[in-house]
């Protein structure tokens, strides 16, 4: 298999989510990705079946113990046959552990050095703990969330550990790489959530400087204040998504559920928002989802079935593309985004810690002898 980043080298200490993800995106665009796991993470035996872990795929990995000196002088000559690190530790913990960009790029000079934090490298709360959530909060990305006169609702972790997170590493490694072949020298990629969730809402700020986005939670046409931008009850309980925005697309909605000539308030009549909501949710409840799928499919009307997420992968446009791949016997996303000549694959399910110690160390410069050596002073696992 091969892909636009084959050839490529990553290094991928391994952490939680946001890196794992971005490592999946690269190893998933064809780049060679080593996970280096912690030696007592390492199972006994070994599993027959891979982890049912997608932020795992599409690389190997070697155990090593970041305690022993001969641990550190292991990921240190990795280091000098990578082209990228990856790392999601609290500021100075790679430091203390001796395998920081000053001692990395010292080591090689063309690393590209990607980290993966909630707060960034530095400030009063750079060392401080934090989830999505907290990222969210702080960054004016929850606070619009929500429907009015209700607490702001976390959108899962998809803005601050994947979006705004795991995404925006990915692109900041990649500007790195670019830079790096006019000047030859790597750099630091200092990759934070709250940033990265700050930059994903640049939109709604916006809109607030032209006065179009209220300052009230769910009084919005895009947090589903609209009544013909938001979800509805179907009979079987199920839900349907309505995103009409335009005329033309408002006005196949009106037709789909029969009430294009019935006398209602104006599309952006906020006062009458009220009336066609409860007209709306009135006629969606008076079917099933799959009904109403079946209504407007293959129309503009910009209506959709809520889908589980097992749901998904059966939906004729998504099993059409092959959106989602089978993986060692689970249902996964497939890579994205495609590309025309050298599209991206899933290599491989997810590795067990350490299942590829020795094949791994091997094929980035060890010899035999010197990873038995490491295998005997309990360096490697």
């Amino acid at each position: 298999m091969s892909g636009p980043l084959e050839g490529l080298r990553v290094l991928e200490i391994a952490s939680m989510a946001p890196g794992p993800f971005a490592c999946t995106v690269l190893a998933d665009l064809g780049a060679e990705v080593l996970r280096v796991d912690r030696a007592d993470r390492v199972p006994d035996p070994l599993p027959d079946t891979p982890p049912p872990d997608p932020l795992g795929r599409g690389r190997r990995s070697v155990a090593v113990d970041l305690k022993h000196p001969d641990g550190v002088a292991t990921v240190l000559r990795l280091v000098e046959r990578a082209d990228v690190l990856v790392e999601g530790f609290r500021p100075g913990v790679c430091e203390r552990l001796g395998i920081g960009p000053k001692v990395c790029l010292e080591r090689n000079p063309r690393l590209v050095y990607g980290r993966m934090t909630g707060w960034g490298q530095d400030g009063p709360w750079a060392s401080l703990a934090g989830h999505d959530i907290t990222y969210l909060a702080l960054s004016g990305a929850l606070e619009p969330i929500g429907p009015a006169g209700a607490p702001p609702v976390p959108p899962l972790n998809y803005v601050g550990d994947f979006g705004g997170g795991g995404m925006l590493l990915v692109v900041g490694i990649l500007a790195a790489l670019w830079e790096r072949e006019r000047s030859g020298r790597g750099q630091v990629v200092d990759a934070a959530m709250i940033e990265g969730a700050a930059l994903l809402s640049a939109f709604a700020h916006g809109m607030r400087a032209m006065g179009t986005w209220s300052g009230r939670r769910g009084e919005n046409f895009l947090d589903g204040s609209a009544p013909f931008y938001t979800t509805y009850a179907c009979r079987d309980g199920r839900y349907v998504a309505v995103g009409a925005l335009e005329p033309q697309f408002y006005a196949e909605l009106l037709d789909r559920l029969g009430l294009a000539g019935e006398p209602l308030p104006a599309q952006w009549d906020r006062d009458g928002w009220p009336v066609l909501r409860q007209r709306f949710a009135e006629v969606f409840a008076s079917r099933d989802r799959d009904e109403w799928a079946e209504v407007f499919d293959g129309t503009d009307a910009c209506v959709a079935p809520v889908l589980a997420p097992d749901e998904a992968p059966g939906h004729p446009h998504l099993a059409a593309r092959g959106s989602f791949v089978e993986v060692a016997g689970m249902v996964q996303p497939g890579p994205a985004p495609r590309l025309s000549r050298t599209p991206g694959a899933v290599r491989s399910p997810a590795p067990h810690p350490g299942q590829h110690t020795d094949a791994a160390l091997r094929d980035w410069g060890f010899t035999a002898e010197e990873v038995a050596a490491l295998r005997a002073a309990r360096a490697v696992a």
